[in-house]
């Protein structure tokens, strides 16, 4: 494949002679891929901070193309191991408790709930999962084939913010449950270990995010196993019976809201951690693959506090326990009474289990934040690292003590850009680019070729109408959603309605947009 020069600023792919100085002049082949050893090349300040980045093995690559001689990563079980470690971790645990806790659903509907909704949640994930040794490319790149080069830019926005939101909603609840532990350490301490090793896990990139996954799931695993045994002998599980009626009409579908956010939430994340398969790998392996990784964490975790949470209703000392410490508290009820000591270690190797789960947020914010300009893909990838940590940092230790609950309320009000996002990518790829082979990977870095981005544009905002329609949320009940459920709780339709609404509309809007322009 020939290589050539880019002299021309505006139209490099990588837009990398600008920033840091003086130009510098990387080499391009015609699809658009960047070799790795053009990172580090000329003598801009550029290349000087990724020649130092290099000699310590740090990924110097963000959102550029990934040729297909540079894509030999041939583990595909390491596909899987990368979100089983990000899923074994309390906060899936946690998502399991709230149904008893804010829901107050029965045990068997609850399972069922969260059988089902994990199943039709993660499907976007594996499915764009398939992308990343198809391209090359990183999923918020890729997205620019769905909503064009400048349009993409407010998707990305979106996914910085859940990046952000997300991992200082996470490290919070890691802070609090080393203060269960001990009352001596601070909230501030708690969060600044657990970004600090976040940090240093990201800093280095792909490889050693895939390593650490690859590993940290274990001893996450083990304790869930001690934490289901002592439970279970404990005699404190209850069995409590489902509902009827509206009420449990409404609770379902807000809990089925919840799980589905949370199971679907790496949806803008998929192609990033396969961009290094090679472009033969099997794409039904892939898909399986992470269908793995994903469902048996989340519905083992889920389930088991589920269980966990139903101790609640007729034992007061684990309400109690919650009420006090939130999912901390209630680990605690089960793991300290009978193992003392070890069942402290065991609490702060589950707080630690938050650096699984915060990898992929601080690793793929990263690539949200250079696809918003040329100037910010100039910077670094492991700077961007560096920032986004010290952020999220800001916002999570005044958060401990004052805003934890706006905080989740924020992301969770948010959260449906998800299901908006998914409905126009797969009607694109399904009605309009006929599958993968309907994609131009030269043009993925050129305005005048991609899509205008209106279409998508226009029905993300029908898909926000959608959403608004159908929520159920503590600030805000939509006028369908409150047909169903609890008066002035309702049932949450907003993610089937978001979808809907996008992908609908983006149908008819794209359709005149391609006859209009012709791309």
């Amino acid at each position: 494949m020939g290589l050539r020069n880019q002299y021309d600023v505006e139209n490099s792919p990588t837009g990398l002679d600008r920033g840091f100085g003086e130009k510098k002049l990387p080499i391009i082949d015609e699809t658009g891929a960047v070799p790795g050893e053009s990172f580090a090349y000329g003598d801009s300040t550029y290349a000087k901070i990724q020649r130092f980045a290099g000699k310590y093995n740090i990924e110097q690559r963000g959102i550029e193309r990934v040729p297909e001689d540079e894509r030999t990563d041939p583990n595909l079980h390491m596909v899987a191991t990368m979100w089983l470690a990000a899923n074994m971790v309390v906060s899936s645990f946690a998502i399991g408790a709230l149904a008893i806790s804010v829901f107050a659903l029965g045990f068997v509907d609850s399972l069922l709930t969260i059988l089902f909704i994990n199943l039709l949640a993660i499907t976007p994930v594996c499915f764009f999962s398939t992308f990343g040794p198809r391209f090359g490319l990183r999923q918020m790149v890729l997205s620019r084939f769905y909503f064009g080069f400048y349009a993409v830019k407010i998707i990305a926005v979106f996914n910085i913010l859940a990046c952000i939101g997300w991992s200082s909603v996470n490290v919070i609840v890691g802070a609090q449950l080393l203060n269960a532990v001990n009352r001596g350490i601070p909230g501030y301490a708690g969060i600044i270990i657990i970004a600090a090793a976040t940090f240093i896990v990201t800093l280095f990139g792909y490889k050693v995010v895939h390593a650490y996954e690859y590993w940290s799931w274990i001893p996450c695993f083990i304790i869930f196993l001690i934490v289901l045994g002592e439970f279970a002998h404990s005699g404190t599980f209850n069995n409590i019976p489902m509902g009827v009626g509206n009420s449990e009409a409404g609770s379902i579908l807000s809990f089925a809201a919840t799980v589905f956010g949370f199971g679907t939430g790496w949806t803008s994340y998929a192609a990033d951690y396969t961009v290094y398969q090679p472009v033969n790998s099997s794409r039904v392996k892939i898909f399986a693959w992470t269908y793995a990784g994903l469902i048996l964490p989340l519905c083992f975790t889920e389930m088991l506090g589920l269980a966990v949470g139903t101790a609640m209703v007729n034992t007061p000392s684990y309400a109690d326990a919650y009420t006090e410490s939130h999912i901390g508290g209630l680990l605690a009820a089960v793991l300290f009474p009978p193992l003392g000591r070890f069942g402290q270690f065991c609490l702060v190797v589950l707080a630690l289990s938050i650096v699984a789960n915060n990898c992929p947020n601080i690793y793929s914010l990263t690539f949200s934040l250079q696809v918003m300009g040329r100037w910010t893909q100039a910077v670094p990838r492991f700077i961007w690292t560096f920032i986004g940590t010290l952020v999220y940092c800001a916002i999570a230790i005044p958060g401990y003590s004052n805003f934890e609950a706006v905080l989740e309320n924020f992301m969770l009000l948010i959260g449906y850009w998800l299901a908006i996002y998914e409905g126009i990518a797969l009607t694109e790829h399904f009605l309009f680019k006929r599958g993968f082979s309907g994609y131009d990977l030269t043009i993925y870095n050129s305005p005048d070729k991609l899509p205008p981005g209106i279409a998508a544009m226009v029905a993300f905002c029908f898909g926000i109408f959608g959403a608004v329609m159908g929520m159920a949320q503590v600030w805000f009940v939509g006028p369908i959603g409150a047909r169903i459920g609890t008066p002035g709780f309702g049932g949450d339709l907003g993610f089937p309605l978001a979808f809907a609404f996008a992908a609908i509309s983006y149908v008819g809007l794209r359709t005149v947009e391609k006859r209009r322009f012709g791309r």
